[in-house]
């Protein structure tokens, strides 16, 4: 009797290690080192020990052996790495001859190649990938899959050696292999690894376009790398100057690093992170994180990350530095930048040995040791097609910085105009608003500088206020200088912003009812992140126009008054344009003026509600008549002396966009417009456009139905959009061709992402996101509603928010509060407001005279052309 044939134990065995490798590669690919490890090491002891005459066992083995290679050279050290891979060798050459022992062979080396890319060896993994790539294009028909993996690597080792064309070359064949073999996961990090590379050639709309891309790959088909996909969208935001985006984008990306074990990837977010910390100021931070990285990195052996890491640092420390003008620079934090930039350059990082030295020189030349500076400026080597715009304003920065200590302001001044034109050509290459915006911190500093030079210029010999009127121009709101681009639709886009507003909506009616919406907060948090991400590079901003010549803004100006305020040291200053005269107004300290500025918005965010008490009204009126009293004194009385019954322009500086300016007892009743630059006013007051009337009414504020309604007596034949017709989209729908818009509703200023600042209607919130896509937005715009022409202020005195992005958008005119209003005060101040522009009057003086019987309870601004 023939006993029945069992399951063999030397089959259990693979296919239990096999089993195990597989579930390793995939907490590999989601960036689980960790885990990965544990696995294969549990794989690698369920095999036992080498039988040479199992090739089953053999070929497993192998397998296992290179992957744990590179998860203990990540985890571990790249020794660890090496000797694992030796280990695969030796065992491979076991195997018999055939297909399987020449198909490990090249995963052998390719593996090596591999870990020596990630511990910084880029030159000798170059040699191994260029020695097997030809013999796997001879095979391409039976390896496609390893050659496709093999062609991404490589490119990425190209991207890391500064080699764009190479590196494109081999993302390319290798979109062509995924795609044409069905290679899922592969095209999105080869989509990932494009992102990288248009990154590092300054297209950060295209970068953020593939990222995205990639992004949704992993989500729908992982487990990815989306941690990873996040971290280098983070590195594109910073070199958009959008520090607050990519602080956040990191904060969430690293926790999620860190639980995976992926300790490199959370050292190189952290030396994202500490970047984004110098550019909002918190040196402690940066320094804290750097640190971190760097031990990380030198744990693993990583040297070339290590000095990165110890750049960073340094800088967070030489900004700080730079900050404090009064003391001078410790003396051997240059010597230890211009000590690292040895180390950098000999690692092969010649743009971060370039920024060491850099910082190096502006030290010493806050030092006074010129001559050093100047010699160690000579080895920074000229910026490359791939050398970051940030480096090229610092090397800007620097010879601007040399030729004020060397007594040359005329080279300072020519190196700011060619530095502020090259960021210019950058900021024009940008897709969205916030990246456009965001651009203009690189230039801050040069920017600053010039203004400096000027205004002492001006200061001293009384001349050069026209000269330092230009300089302004140059440096601020350049956003509103741009004309918008044909609307180009994008459906993931419009999908998000929908599910955004159901979800608004759904807060605010769970909110009525007393009902939780945590949850529902988290969501809608996390949809205007995926919504701010996408309207990055959906579709260009607009074409640039000209900054506005002196001469250019007096011909336009006629009889009107043009203030252009600035802030130096602790003086707020203004630039007045008056008859074709340019002067220097001295006006009084900066500090004092931001500070009666905010407490004044407190008193008239106080005052607001319709109902409050007799005394209380009392108490608040009077302490908002003192601090407007005081800002009297130390703004606008000085102007006003000459301005008769003539309008007034006023550039502000940011942190005075708030003011309430027809609060002020000199401009009671004085027609008074709003601008965010002198280029933006011109721009405002040559657009012309006729179209319908639109009165809309949102839901929720007590008396709009009626106000827009009463409305219909001074514009008999307006289109009226009130009660349940308010959608968003039908709003939206009107608004594209008015003439003009009168809109109450409620509103908020959201102050973390200007964008999503909304106005409240029956489905959900409208917001300033959509308004920015009109294709021919209303001539003038009047919100009837709290805090809509309130901004949030960027760099470079950019002032993005509701009415702002309308005024972006090619809207003439925006009329809107920058505090709370009561219902009774705004309902009063339209009727009185709309009665004056149907009969003719101007915005601005409409707007003045409406006000003045209540300024402290109508706190409206005339925001362009008025």
């Amino acid at each position: 009797m023939r006993v029945p044939a069992q399951p063999s134990v030397v089959d259990a065995v693979v296919e239990s290690a096999a089993e195990l490798h597989r579930q390793a590669r995939v907490a590999a690919s989601d960036h689980g080192p960790g885990a990965a490890i544990r696995l294969l090491r549990h794989g690698l002891a369920g095999l036992g020990p080498v039988e040479a005459d199992n090739p089953g066992r053999l070929e497993i083995r192998v397998r296992i052996l290179v992957s744990l290679a590179a998860a203990e050279a990540e985890i571990t050290s790249q020794e660890d790495g090496f000797v694992r891979l030796d280990e695969a060798e030796r065992t491979r050459l076991l195997l018999p001859g055939g297909e399987i022992r020449r198909e490990l062979g090249f995963i052998v080396v390719l593996q090596r190649a591999l870990v020596m890319m990630r511990v910084g060896r880029l030159d000798e993994s170059l040699a191994l990938y260029n020695a097997v790539i030809p013999q796997l294009v001879a095979e391409a028909g039976q390896r496609s899959l390893l050659l496709t993996r093999t062609l991404v690597n490589r490119a990425w080792l190209q991207l890391q050696k500064t080699n764009p064309v190479d590196a494109h070359r081999d993302l390319a064949d290798a979109l062509d292999l995924a795609v044409e073999h069905g290679h899922r996961m592969l095209e999105g990090k080869i989509r990932h690894n494009l992102g990288d590379h248009a990154q590092l050639l300054g297209d950060i709309p295209e970068a953020l376009r593939h990222y995205e891309q990639a992004a949704s790959i992993f989500v729908t088909d992982g487990p990815g790398s989306l941690p990873l996909v996040r971290l280098d969208q983070a590195k594109a935001l910073l070199t958009a100057g959008l520090a607050e985006e990519a602080a956040r984008h990191l904060d969430e990306a690293i926790p999620e690093l860190r639980g995976n074990g992926a300790h490199h990837l959370v050292a190189e977010a952290e030396v994202a992170r500490a970047g984004a910390a110098i550019l909002e100021g918190d040196h402690v931070l940066a320094k804290k994180l750097a640190t971190s990285a760097r031990r990380s990195f030198l744990r693993r052996g990583n040297g070339r990350w290590a000095e990165i890491s110890e750049l960073t640092r340094l800088r967070a420390d030489a900004v700080k530095a730079l900050a404090d003008r009064e003391k001078k620079p410790a003396a051997k934090l240059p010597g230890l930048l211009a000590d690292l930039a040895v180390r950098l350059a000999g690692l092969g990082l010649r743009d971060e040995a370039g920024a060491a030295r850099m910082f190096a020189v502006r030290l010493l030349i806050r030092r006074e040791e010129t001559v050093a500076a100047q010699e160690l400026l000579a080895q920074v080597p000229k910026p490359r097609q791939t050398t970051p715009i940030d480096h090229r304003m610092q090397l800007r920065l620097c010879r601007a910085e040399l030729a004020v200590a060397s007594h040359r302001p005329r080279s300072a001044l020519a190196q700011a105009r060619a530095g502020l034109a090259e960021l210019g050509q950058i900021r024009d290459r940008m897709g969205g608003l916030d990246l456009v915006c965001g651009t203009a911190a690189h230039g801050e500093e040069l920017g600053k500088l010039a203004l400096t030079l000027v205004l002492k210029k001006a200061r001293r010999s009384g001349a050069g206020a026209k000269s330092l009127f230009a300089w302004l121009e140059r440096t601020r709101a350049q956003v509103y200088r741009y004309e918008p681009l044909p609307v180009i639709e994008d459906p993931a886009l419009a999908r998000h912003i929908n599910e955004m507003r159901h979800v608004q909506g759904t807060i605010q009616a769970r909110r009525l009812s007393g009902e939780p919406v945590g949850k529902l907060e988290e969501r809608y948090d996390r949809l205007q992140r995926e919504a701010t991400r996408l309207g990055w590079y959906t579709s260009q901003w607009g074409r640039p126009r000209p900054v506005s010549a002196p001469e250019e803004v007096v011909e336009r100006l006629g009889d009107r008054v043009l203030v252009s305020l600035m802030g130096y040291r602790d003086t707020l200053y203004a630039v007045v344009v008056d008859r074709g005269r340019f002067r220097l107004v001295k006006l009084g300290p900066l500090a004092e003026i931001v500070e009666a500025a905010r407490q004044l918005h407190a008193d008239l965010d106080a005052l607001a509600p319709d109902n409050l008490p007799a005394p209380l009204v009392e108490v608040v009126t009077g302490s908002a008549r003192r601090r407007a009293d005081k800002l009297d004194k130390l703004i606008s009385a000085s102007l006003a002396k000459t301005l008769e019954n003539r309008e007034l322009i006023i550039v502000p500086i940011g942190s005075l966009y708030a003011l309430p300016w027809g609060a002020l007892p000199s401009l009671h009743g004085h027609p008074v417009s709003i601008a965010p630059s002198a280029t933006a006013w011109v721009t405002a007051t040559g657009r012309r456009s006729s179209g319908p009337v639109l009165l809309a009414g949102g839901p929720g504020v007590p008396g709009s139905v009626g106000e827009v309604r009463n409305l219909r007596t001074v514009y008999p034949h307006a289109r009226l959009v009130d009660g349940k017709d308010a959608t968003s989209e039908a709003v939206l729908s009107a608004l594209d061709g008015s003439g003009m818009a009168h809109l109450v509703a409620h509103g908020a200023h959201e102050p973390a992402n200007a964008l999503f600042s909304r106005l409240e209607l029956v489905d959900g919130p409208l917001y300033a996101h959509e308004t920015a896509r009109l294709a021919k937005p209303p001539e003038r715009v009047v919100l009837a509603a709290c805090e809509l022409a309130m901004s949030h202020i960027r760099p470079g005195e950019e002032a993005l928010g509701f009415a702002g992005t309308l005024l972006a958008s090619g809207s003439r005119t925006v009329i809107g509060a920058i505090a709370r209003v009561g219902d009774k005060a705004a309902a009063a101040a339209m009727s009185d407001l709309h009665r004056r522009l149907a009969s003719g009057t101007a915005p601005a003086l409409a707007l003045a005279e409406a006000t003045a019987a209540d300024p402290l309870r109508r706190p409206f601004l005339c925001l362009g052309a008025g």
